[in-house]
This record gives structure tokens, C-alpha cells and sequence, in this order.
């Protein structure tokens, strides 16, 4: 997928996270707990960190390293900002088990850059 591309994505979901916390902010006050309220915005903090972290990649000269730590990034986002997402909506705590994946992958997305910015080249 082609750098331009990816910088789309990346700038869709920081749209996203920055539509998720405004939700929180005003639709989701008044009708979820205090708990699932931050559960919900620390999905969408996440989200907004990790869209900067994957226009970050898009933007980074690319190798196999920085091609993965696009997918991880994307990945992650889906995994651990949906889940919360999810979660806080449903209230279904169950969907909590698999955040963690979500934050491996983010995990694994910022190892990934690192290498690739250390890499000399293909």
C-alpha cells in the first residue's frame, strides 16, 4: 500500500478519535457511569496517539520493519480502541479480554518503527 495511502488512514483515524471524544464529551455524559465514560475516552486517547504514531510510519522511508508497524498500528487501533469502544457501548466486560491484544500490538508497532529507523535499507 502505497505511503499516500497509509497517511489517509492515519489521518482517518484521527478523525475518528478526535469524533470519539467529542461523543464522550457531550452524547455519553449524561447516559454511561463514570467508569465506562473513561473507558470510552481512553480508547479514543489511544486512538488519536496511535493515528499520529501511523502518519508517523507513513511518513518514515519504508522497509519491512516500518510495513509492519503500519499493520501493528492499524491493528491495534482496531483491537484495543474498539474493544473499549465496544465495551463501554455494550457494557459487555467480556469484550475486555481483548484489549490487551490491541496493546501488544501497539507495543509490538512502536518496537517495529524503531527498527526501521535504524535500518540501512533493503
Amino acid at each position: 500500500m502505497s505511503a499516500r495511502r497509509w497517511l489517509a488512514i492515519a489521518a482517518a483515524n484521527g478523525f475518528i478519535g478526535v469524533a470519539a471524544g467529542a461523543f464522550a464529551a457531550h452524547a455519553l455524559k449524561q447516559s454511561l457511569s463514570s467508569d465506562l465514560l473513561e473507558v470510552f475516552k481512553t480508547g479514543a486517547q489511544y486512538q488519536l496517539i496511535h493515528a499520529l504514531a501511523l502518519g508517523l510510519a507513513a511518513l518514515t522511508p519504508e522497509n519491512k520493519p516500518i510495513r509492519l508497524a503500519r499493520w501493528l498500528f492499524l491493528g491495534g487501533i482496531v483491537l484495543f480502541s474498539g474493544s473499549l469502544y465496544a465495551l463501554a457501548l455494550s457494557g459487555m466486560h467480556k469484550l475486555g479480554i481483548i484489549t490487551p491484544f490491541g496493546g501488544v500490538a501497539f507495543l509490538a508497532g512502536w518496537a517495529m518503527l524503531a527498527a526501521g529507523a535504524l535500518k540501512r535499507g533493503e
